[in-house]
């Protein structure tokens, strides 16, 4: 493999599992790495491996004074950084409208949206030193909606227009802002959701026909789609990149009315 990332400072939050531990592990082979999160198996594996380093800071995302702290330790450690990805993120279990609080929409638009803008925020000044860039994981979603999950929907369908208003922002210094959108992706958190349900192998395999290519995606899938967009998708602002297997293409049995 060619390193097309070398010697980069790329901080990925939410990268001890899933989507971020597939995008760490694929920057680990090009870059220097810094993590939020709690994972020092994932730390000694990648420094192992090598030829990247890779460091984990401690980091509670919701708290915008431990986001600045995170910001603040990766410059002390590598001298800047070159791309973020914000990551860190969850899906609750599905509830109707009518079960879903006001607190507990707040508290997901805190986790899963506000933490974005706050790491970019203290990000950028770092960031348009390096002409670098930023990666916003949102979801398919986002852009097509989902059953029982409103406030989740809500969350990233807002990632994507952040993505696409601080591109706008941010060109005048020469730094792009991209998104990445997953479909079904095999993650512990889709295994977990899998489990809350009557029959979790139903579940799981009804996951995979929601794709064109009858298959989940990756976490690697993923970690080489945010390569693509920090390394090699130069000319790219702005835009929501589909890793979707087809999920969102042709028709299907949608109607929900009872008959």
């Amino acid at each position: 493999m060619s390193l097309r990332y070398l010697n980069k400072v790329v901080l990925v939050t939410g990268g001890s599992k899933g989507i971020g531990r597939g995008i760490v592990k694929v920057f680990g082979t090009e870059s220097f790495i810094c993590v939020c999160a709690a994972g020092e198996a994932l730390e000694a594996e990648l420094n192992k491996a090598g030829p990247g380093a890779c460091t984990f800071i401690s980091c509670d995302i919701s708290r915008e004074d431990d986001i600045k702290r995170l910001i603040d330790v990766t410059v002390e450690r590598h001298g800047h950084i070159d791309c973020l990805v914000n990551n860190a993120g969850w899906h609750p279990p599905h509830k109707p409208t009518d079960d879903t609080t006001a607190d507990e929409f707040r508290d997901l638009l805190n986790l899963n949206l506000i933490s974005y803008f706050l790491a970019s925020k203290f990000a950028l000044p770092y960031l348009r030193q390096r002409q670098g860039n930023i990666i916003n994981v949102s979801s398919l979603v986002g852009s097509i909606g989902q059953k029982d999950a409103a406030p989740y929907v809500a969350t990233k369908g807002a990632i994507i227009s952040m993505t696409k208003a601080m591109a706008v922002d941010e060109s005048r210094y020469k730094v792009r802002v991209n998104c990445i959108s997953p479909g079904n992706v095999m993650t512990p958190l889709w295994e977990e959701l899998a489990g809350q349900s009557p029959d979790a192998a139903v579940a799981i395999k009804t996951g995979e026909n929601a794709q064109l290519m009858g298959r989940m995606g990756s976490e690697a899938e993923c970690g080489l789609a945010a390569l693509y967009l920090a390394a090699d998708a130069t000319f790219c602002t702005g835009i929501d990149l589909l890793l979707s297997g087809g999920a969102e293409l042709n028709y299907g049995c949608k109607s929900q009315i009872p008959s």
